[in-house]
């Protein structure tokens, strides 16, 4: 997951707190469960809440807990997969739900018809039976303990928490971490927050599901009306609605709290936890240090927060043979993570070819780390082509796998780390400004190595196209992904038909950072594909700037498109990527800067109509 931070103007995946490795798993051990027990204050629970007190009535050890344990350890499977492997466990987990759905359809069925419900659990008692004739526990038993677990595994399936500062931090880490037993250990923290929470909801509503039945003369009529309910959560489901309007209602309800929480464990742990200035430590995860906290009156004096780790893990060296830490010493290095269909990471370009250049002779070397974020930005012809265009000269270490990523314990593009002549990390900073403050740790650190002839004035230039500075003003729209595993805002609600083609029409109206798309679309994790002659993407905005990411066809044939802004022509608000008409043509993968308007204003209403098949669009951002 990439979000746009608002004040480091940086693409980040939600960081780890920079304490000792014991002390931050078992902290956000403790996050994620409390992020758990709050999803029961989110509006996206209420779908599966019919399936957890349809069985209010019954004993909590052998109804509920099966069920709250099935439901928790299928969401923290399905999830762990789900982040780490890729497309195909997305699109076998659509036929997981789906067989989910039947079976707790059937469920509520069975409360409504009590004839359904004899039939449906005929062969649970048969095992029951079996199981008691060679000695396990009684057909009752066996039965009553299965039923409810598939119940709770279904659930699990289906339940798609919203997912705020908490879940996100998990999710991202595992995506970009890589599988591990922490991820879905995490996961199962959260999933069992939520299980405690929902626990003790249902042994109130048990206890009043009693005194319930003790005054109403039809206790059918009870359990029809709770499957009916069973029945409205399975629509609801169906219907997107848990991931689409409950989810957008979520969100203003526990995400406040969510980040207090976090913030508050960054503020309860010592300084003297978060810092390591031992030089030789750190040749795994860095440790990054709370560098502000050294800031002194004058000067500003960079402390040590580890040492520069290996470098050995990059796929490729572009404009230089592979370079080592060891080989490194005696210069003073900025390395620097970014990728190229970044807007964030491209407006830092011209800053990293102005103090390579400046500073080549004074001993710097500017080291630029590409670590994908699209699989096409994993294709080494593509990374080539775009330094090329870009004119980037400094050298160049392809990531694709993402061990220098993780070797630095990094989680933000862009990322700059300032590392000394004794091969030590003295400062970092996240995000493309700061620029006044990065050159003059460059200065800082050139000095202390012995150079004396550095000159004080700091460079000034100029970007041009996606590589011109932001506005003064943030943008109020956020960085939107069109693919459907982190898409958000698309109208109609629910409506992606993840996978496979499908028709849509695009929205007559839409409020700000709300989109659609128009003709026949296959919208897939990352991206979404125009299978249709010609297609529209709308899009209403609130920013100077808008880009988007896109891709030709799958055999590289050229993408025409046109942009209009309110319905005309952008004319002089024409992005460098068309003209004053609103054309423009789509011939690579990369990032197109499609509107650049003299300031910002109120919102706009931006469409792009492609007139050729097969274009891939991917994530809407803006500046």
């Amino acid at each position: 997951m990439c979000l746009e931070g608002p004040d480091t103007r940086a693409y980040t995946a939600p960081r780890g707190l920079p304490i000792p490795v014991y002390n931050r798993r078992m902290l956000l051990l403790l996050a994620a469960y409390v992020g758990g027990v709050l999803t029961i204050l989110s509006p996206c629970i209420l779908p599966v809440l019919p399936f957890v007190f349809a069985r209010a009535d019954r004993p909590f050890r052998s109804h509920a807990l099966p069920l709250l344990t099935g439901m928790a350890v299928a969401f923290a499977a399905i999830a762990s997969l789900a982040a780490v492997g890729g497309g195909w466990v997305v699109a076998l987990n659509h036929y997981g739900r789906y067989a989910a759905i039947a079976l707790l359809a059937l469920f509520g069925a069975s409360l409504l018809l009590p004839g359904l419900a004899e039939r449906w659990s005929r062969p649970l008692v048969a095992l029951g039976a079996r199981l008691s004739q060679s000695g396990a526990e009684p057909a009752s038993g066996s039965a009553g303990f299965f039923s409810p677990l598939w119940l709770g595994i279904g659930t699990g399936l289906l339940w798609a928490p919203c997912a705020g500062p908490i879940l996100g931090l998990i999710l991202t880490g595992a995506a970009l971490n890589g599988a591990s037993a922490g991820t879905s250990l995490l996961l199962l923290a959260y999933a069992a927050g939520a299980s405690t929470s929902l626990a003790l909801a249902l042994l109130f509503g048990g206890r009043l599901l009693s005194r319930l039945k003790g005054s109403l003369p039809a206790g059918d009529w009870l359990r029809r009306a709770t499957g009916a309910a069973v029945l409205a959560g399975v629509g609801a489901i169906a219907l997107g609605l848990d991931t689409g309007v409950l989810a957008k209602l979520s969100l203003a309800t526990t995400t406040g709290i969510e980040k207090a929480i976090l913030e508050r464990s960054r503020a309860a742990m010592p300084g003297d936890a978060i810092a390591d200035t031992d030089p030789a430590a750190g040749d795994g995860l860095l440790k990054t240090a709370a560098a502000a906290s050294r800031d002194a009156p004058g000067a500003y004096r960079p402390g040590v927060e580890g040492a520069l780790p290996p470098l050995d893990g990059a796929t490729e060296w572009l404009n230089s043979p592979p370079l080592t830490r060891e080989g490194l010493r005696g210069k003073v290095v900025l390395v620097n993570f970014w990728t190229y269909s970044c807007i964030n990471c491209l407006r830092t370009v011209p800053y990293l070819r102005a103090w390579a250049e400046k500073y080549k002779d004074q001993g710097l070397v500017v080291i630029g780390v590409h670590t994908p974020e699209f699989a096409f930005e994993k294709r080494s012809a593509n990374v080539r082509k775009a330094i090329k265009d870009l004119g980037i000269d400094y050298p160049v270490a392809v990531d694709s796998d993402f061990a220098l990523w993780r070797a630095f314990g990094n989680q933000y593009w862009p990322a700059f780390y300032f590392v000394d002549a004794q091969g030590r990390v003295r400062h970092h900073q996240f995000g493309e400004s700061q620029y006044e403050k990065s050159e003059q740790v460059l200065q800082q650190l050139l000095a202390e190595a012995g150079r004396k002839t550095i000159l004080p004035e700091l460079v000034a230039p100029q970007g041009e196209g996606a590589l011109a500075a932001p506005a003064r003003s943030p943008a109020r729209s956020q960085e939107t992904y069109l693919g459907y595993e982190r898409t958000r805002n698309f109208i109609p609600r629910g409506g992606i038909a993840g996978g496979r083609m499908q028709t849509y029409k695009t929205a007559p109206a839409l409020e700000t950072d709300q989109w659609s798309l128009g003709g026949d679309w296959t919208v897939e994790p990352e991206r979404a594909v125009l299978s249709g002659t010609t297609g529209r993407i709308a899009y209403r905005f609130d920013a100077r700037d808008l880009h988007m990411v896109l891709g030709p066809s799958a055999d590289g044939k050229p993408v025409r498109f046109r942009v209009r802004v309110d319905g005309k022509p952008p004319l002089e608000s024409h992005g460098s990527d068309v003209d004053a008409q609103g054309n423009g043509t789509v011939d690579s993968h990369r990032l197109y800067q499609l509107v650049r308007q003299p300031g910002n204003g109120a919102d706009r209403l931006f469409e792009i109509e492609f007139e050729d098949p097969g274009v891939q669009a991917y994530v809407f951002t803006f500046g």
